[in-house]
C-alpha cells in the first residue's frame, strides 16, 4: 500500500496538480492579508472619485480581523479549485485501465481505496494548512492576531468541513465513471446542506455550519456550540468511505 502512495505521489507531481494546488492555496494565504492591508489605500486613492458620485469614504486602519475576515471567503474558493482538480482521482484510472493492471499485482482493492483516501486527505491536509499557516504569519507581522477569536477552533471545523467534502468524492469516484459524475453529486449534496441550512430547525445540524467560521472569529458564537454537528459528520465522513470501500470492490473496472 505505501508503494501505491508513493505512485500517488509521482503522479500528483508529473502531471502537476501537487505545483497547481500548492499554488493556489499559497496565493490565497497571502492574498488575504494583502486584500486587508491594500482595500482602505485603495478607497482612499478613490475618495475624490467617491465623493463626486455622492459617497464619502473614511479612513479605516485594516486588523488582523479583516484578514481572517479574507480567509473564510477565500478559502471556499481554494476548496472548490482542489476539488475540480482531484475529481478524477479514480475517473481517469477506470478510463485508463491502470487500476485493473495494479489489481493484476495483487494489491486488493480495499487497500487502493483507502490508498486514495489518505493521498486526498493528506494533500487537502497540507494545502489548508499551509494556507492557514501563511495567513496566520502575514496577519501576526502586520497586526496582532489575539484580537480574533477561536482562530485555530474555527480554522479545524472549516477543515473537517474539508475533509467531509473528500468522503464525498471518494464515495461518488466509486459510483461514477466521469469526473462530471463526481462533480455533480458532490456539488449536489453541498447545495441541499446548504439549503437545509436555511431551515431554523435543520441550520444547527447542516453540515454547512462547519463554514460560519468568519463569525466565529468575531466572537459570535464558538467551535462548541457546532459539536452536535460536528459528529454527525465525522459519522457520515466514515459511512461515505466505509460505502465506497463496499461500491469499489463490486464494480466492474
Amino acid at each position: 500500500m505505501i508503494a501505491f502512495i508513493k505512485k500517488e505521489i509521482m503522479e500528483h507531481t508529473r502531471t502537476g496538480k501537487l505545483i497547481i494546488l500548492g499554488s493556489i492555496f499559497l496565493f490565497i494565504g497571502i492574498l488575504n492579508p494583502l486584500t486587508a492591508k491594500l482595500t482602505p489605500k485603495l478607497f482612499e486613492m478613490m475618495a475624490d472619485e467617491l465623493k463626486e458620485s455622492g459617497i464619502v469614504a473614511t479612513a479605516v486602519d485594516p486588523t488582523a480581523l479583516d484578514s481572517w475576515t479574507q480567509f473564510y471567503k477565500n478559502i471556499a474558493m481554494a476548496l472548490i479549485a482542489f476539488v475540480m482538480v482531484e475529481a478524477g482521482i479514480f475517473t481517469k484510472e477506470y478510463s485508463s485501465g491502470t487500476l485493473v493492471i495494479t489489481l493484476t499485482k495483487g494489491l486488493s482493492r480495499t487497500k487502493v481505496y483507502i490508498s486514495k483516501a489518505l493521498m486526498l486527505i493528506g494533500l487537502w491536509t497540507l494545502c489548508f494548512w499551509m494556507c492557514f499557516g501563511v495567513t496566520y504569519g502575514y496577519s501576526a507581522y502586520y497586526w496582532d492576531n489575539s484580537i480574533v477569536h477561536h482562530i485555530f477552533g474555527a480554522a479545524l471545523l472549516w477543515w473537517i468541513f474539508g475533509l467531509w467534502i473528500m468522503a464525498m468524492m471518494l464515495l461518488f469516484s466509486a459510483m461514477s465513471s466521469s469526473i462530471s459524475g463526481v462533480l455533480l453529486g458532490t456539488g449536489g449534496l453541498v447545495i441541499v446542506t446548504i439549503i437545509l441550512s436555511a431551515l431554523p430547525k435543520i441550520k444547527d445540524y447542516a453540515p454547512s455550519v462547519l463554514m460560519s467560521g468568519a463569525e466565529m472569529i468575531k466572537g459570535n458564537g464558538s467551535p462548541a456550540d457546532h459539536a452536535t454537528v460536528l459528529v454527525y459528520v465525522i459519522i457520515m465522513s466514515i459511512a461515505f468511505v466505509i460505502g465506497g470501500i463496499v461500491i469499489f470492490r463490486k464494480r466492474a473496472l
